[in-house]
């Protein structure tokens, strides 16, 4: 089987904002502000390149700023598979970081609304061994026919497919069903424990891996500090704990999590490999600002 692994996803520039305390509404509040490269697909390819993947990153992008976001992609381990619009700009996000390391996101996907058909051809399935799906792909009509096709196309040649929810807000919004309905069968999903919650109805852990390994052949739950689980339709595999780190911007450790588990995956590690290598990519994502590797 090829290691190259697909990303589908949002290319943002995230807006990092760390007040020095409580929003004051109505008036100032110094702030620590910087801006970055981000969005939850590009931080799995990213990490995906980071860790020696070989990886392909497809998504749409202002027309503006093609070619920065190539070159950026391109340094670090990522062949860039980017389209253009001319006429929405790339997609924004502002992170706001409280002081416990928990954070706030105001989204505007920009170009990332018109991802297509066409931005996403057969060729891109060549030589890839799986196809990783970011949620928010699925949370505006253009984008979500777009990958729905490509991931007909890659069950039909019997590529891996692996879904990441992404946004309890988002899903929020949709529903549960709707949601499911809209990703259908799939060999992996990457869900935090928030996100298996309410796709499941419920806050066990274990029903949770019973009720959506009935789509999904492996199911793999983030839980933050706890850790991280691994099962499927016949319930709970195996659980791993956390290190405890000092949290800096929780942002984009869902991300690393997917990318490391990945990583292992593609090289043909053992599933506890896998899951040590999500757990620890994790635990380093946490400890310094911004959702991609430093």
């Amino acid at each position: 089987m090829s290691k190259r692994v697909l990303v589908v996803g949002d290319v943002m520039t995230d807006v990092i904002v760390q007040p020095e305390g409580p929003v004051v509404i109505g008036s100032d509040r110094r702030a620590a502000i910087e801006t970055r490269p981000g969005g939850s697909g590009a931080n799995q390819a990213v990490w995906l390149g980071a860790a020696g993947v070989e990886v392909a990153f497809a998504a749409r992008v202002g027309m503006v700023d093609k070619a920065s976001h190539e070159g950026r992609f391109r340094l670090r381990g990522v062949t860039p598979c980017l389209s253009g619009d001319e006429k929405l700009h790339s997609g924004m996000l502002v992170t706001l970081v409280d002081p416990s390391g928990e954070r706030s996101f105001l989204t505007d996907r920009g170009a990332n609304l018109n991802l297509s058909a066409e931005d996403l051809p057969d060729s891109l399935l060549d030589n890839t061994g799986l196809v990783l799906v970011s949620g928010y792909s699925f949370f505006a009509p253009g984008p979500r026919a777009a990958v729905q096709s490509l991931l007909s196309r890659a069950r039909r040649r019997g590529t891996a497919v692996a879904i990441d929810p992404a946004s309890i807000g988002f899903l929020g919004e949709v529903g549960p069903s709707v949601f499911l309905d809209w990703v259908g069968k799939a060999d992996w999903i990457f869900a935090n424990g928030d996100e298996a919650a309410m796709l499941t109805g419920t806050e066990d852990l274990t029903l949770q891996m019973e009720r959506l390994g009935a789509q999904f052949e492996r199911v793999v739950i983030k839980r933050g500090r706890d850790g991280a689980a691994l099962g499927g339709a016949g319930g709970m595999v195996m659980s791993l704990p956390a290190p405890t780190v000092d949290v800096v911007d929780s942002t984009g450790a869902g991300d690393a999590f997917a990318a490391g588990f990945i990583a292992e995956l593609m090289a043909g590690r053992d599933l506890s490999a896998c899951l040590a290598r999500g757990i620890e990519n994790g635990a380093k994502a946490v400890q310094f600002v911004g959702g991609q590797p430093r």
